[in-house]
């Protein structure tokens, strides 16, 4: 008999290591610190990462198990490829000029279309089935997905989709899309149900008959998780609330009589993606599993409706007016995370979103992102590439664990809508917010080209419609307190617009002396740091006396001199600048000093160095400069 011969591998060289002995080494490393403290991430999840993971770190988790395409769901509903589609929303402001637009990117390789619309009802401009087929002339809308984001116009939209499926005499069963009916989303963003709260469900019920009965595969109801992520919700936020949202559907349509199946088959989750790389990938995966264990406790009748159809929306909260470009960075890691974590359709919003129109160029940059990582990069072709990975199948462990603990939360408060009318959602989301927006404003959050890394000649006042970079609040009175939605940047775009408006522009003189490493290192911090506010930066190659340096500011009509050098030369260096500017500049130290609060007796005041909260003390030289944000 011929002898089995065991293939070799790399790692059959090296002796195993336990590990036991990796954290004895980390200890010794450590010299004494707490291990925690100085390894362990704390999440705005709420969760801690430890700083490697291995095999071990896998055993409980049975889920781990199951192969794609297989109940819980976790890999994916897809067995054999990660495909996904393109969508590209089109904003229906004329009815000719939406379908001239919808025939040239369904040319440019998009496979899912979508109409967007005012969410009022009666406020879309389709109030006849001949604009509807004015719209759709020459699409062959059943080859492709086709949306409509219409709110209370959903039932007519519904309806004039139906006679047209009818007319062109197509199979129902082929008509793939959505419309984007959510009274539940509209009140948590609105602070109102669009018609009244017993007048909603029942629209959302004839809804879902009509679309079982009519297009068996066609998306009525919708579950907006996104509006938390545009809100500064964490990963953990979204899944949990999005979860109880549709436990609150269930439940209410359940009881009038609609099967889960029914309501399974017509319901979709509308998912942000932020910019938490892995984190986003786990989180699609661990809302696959989530839902599977919900729908399975209503006992449904087919295995297809533990399936989550799951559709992402890269995120409005990460863009900014500033720097517009870095936006596509930001859209193309969202789009990876959604792909890897596998969703099953993703638009991804134009770098100009946050502050006009979308453009002809920035339509065709969001739309060639997911071409080229799906043409080029070949991303739709592995089913679930992160599968195995220590790291990601235990972020994607602990969202659902921390996730699942946020929805038996709001169950406990008597499920969704009492949570929301007891302001318990609003709450929690502004608790998150205020956490994030600190995180912003001292740089732990970065936007690079906007609290990091400015360009503070850049320009934006004129070329921004204000109306979409910085909405108004809403008007009237409302049911309940809504949720936000806003942009991270926000703060620092008021300022640098504030000092766009402004009739001087304020500068700012670095008065370098001393130590040539430190003067150069902290110069730079401080032209960081002023650049973010859009002030003119003075830089210099060094001074040999106060007096010199004082001179050239005040020849330069500084309105503030950063002293820049070693700690060491500012107990005599800082007094002397400030004497010698007698109040015709405001004085900054850059760095804190150990002499910090003798110079504070002398009369100094601002020091700027890595624990200043940026935005604060932009806003506080705002007001001592007279600029009005």
């Amino acid at each position: 008999m011929a002898e089995t011969v065991k293939a070799k591998t790399l790692f059959d060289e090296f002796p195993p290591v336990s590990t036991e002995t990796w954290e004895e080494v980390i200890q010794a490393d450590l010299k004494g610190a707490d291990r925690d403290k100085k390894l362990v991430w704390n999440t705005l999840e709420g969760f801690g990462v430890q700083p490697y993971y291995r095999s071990e770190n896998l055993s409980d988790k049975p889920y781990l198990e199951a192969l794609p395409g297989a109940y819980p769901f976790t890999r994916g509903n897809k067995k054999n490829n990660n495909d996904w589609e393109i969508r590209q929303d089109i904003k229906l402001d004329d009815i000719a000029t939406a379908n001239q637009k919808s025939l040239f990117v369904l040319e440019r390789g998009i496979t899912s279309l979508g109409f967007s619309m005012p969410l009022e009802k009666g406020s879309t401009l389709l109030t006849s089935q001949e604009e509807f087929s004015r719209l759709l002339n020459n699409i062959y809308f059943e080859c492709i997905h086709l949306h409509f984001v219409c709110g209370y116009n959903g039932p007519q939209i519904l309806n004039f989709l139906i006679k047209e499926v009818e007319t062109k005499n197509i199979d129902p069963a082929r008509i793939i899309g959505s419309i984007d009916f959510d009274p539940l989303g509209y009140l948590t963003t609105m602070g109102n149900f669009g018609e009244g709260e017993e007048a909603d469900f029942t629209t959302l019920k004839q809804l879902i008959a009509t679309a079982a009965d009519k297009l068996p595969n066609y998306k009525v109801l919708a579950i907006n998780g996104c509006h938390f992520t545009n809100a500064g919700a964490s990963t953990v936020q979204e899944l949990g609330y999005s979860l109880a949202m549709a436990a609150e559907y269930l439940n209410r349509l359940t009881d009038t009589g609609l099967s889960v199946d029914t309501i399974s088959r017509h319901l979709q989750f509308n998912l942000g993606v932020g910019s938490n790389y892995f984190m986003e990938i786990a989180k699609i995966r661990a809302a696959r599993y989530l839902w599977a264990k919900l729908v399975e406790a209503y006992q449904p009748a087919n295995k297809n409706a533990l399936r989550a159809d799951i559709h992402s929306i890269t995120s409005d909260w990460n863009q900014t007016i500033y720097d517009p470009y870095v936006n596509v960075l930001r859209a193309t890691t969202e789009s990876m995370a959604a792909v890897i974590g596998g969703t099953d359709s993703l638009t991804v919003r134009p770098f100009t979103w946050s502050y006009k129109e979308t453009t002809r160029f920035s339509g065709r940059v969001a739309r060639n992102i997911q071409i080229i990582l799906k043409e080029e990069a070949y991303l739709g072709k592995i089913v679930d590439p992160s599968a195995g990975s220590y790291y990601i199948e235990n972020l994607t462990d602990s969202i659902i664990t921390e996730a699942w603990n946020i929805f038996l939360q709001i169950e406990a408060e008597g499920g969704y809508l009492q949570a929301l009318k007891k302001g318990i959602v609003q709450a929690d989301m502004v608790a998150t917010a205020a956490n994030r927006n600190k995180m912003v404003a001292t740089r732990r959050e970065v936007f690079l080209g906007t609290n990091q890394y400015a360009n503070p000649n850049e320009k934006v006042a004129d070329e921004i419609d204000e109306d979409i970079a910085f909405p108004a609040p809403l008007p009237g009175k409302t049911l309940l307190t809504p949720i936000k939605k806003y942009r991270g940047a926000e703060g620092f775009e008021l300022l640098r617009l504030a000092v766009e408006r402004h009739e001087k522009r304020p500068k700012v003189f670095l008065l370098t002396y001393g130590n040539l490493t430190m003067r150069k290192a902290r110069a730079g911090f401080a032209s960081n740091f002023f650049g973010c506010a859009g002030y003119e930066i003075v830089d210099n190659p060094g001074f040999k006396t106060a007096e010199e340096g004082v001179k050239a500011a005040l020849e330069a009509q500084s309105d503030l001199v950063v002293v820049c050098s070693h700690d060491e030369e500012y107990a005599e260096l800082v007094p002397k600048v400030n004497e010698l500017l007698a109040g015709k500049a405001i004085t900054v130290v850059a760095g804190a000093p150990a002499c910090m609060d003798e110079l504070s007796e002398k009369g100094i005041r601002h020091f700027i160095h890595l624990k200043s909260n940026l935005l604060e003390t932009l806003k506080g030289f705002h007001g001592e400069l007279g600029i009005q944000i």
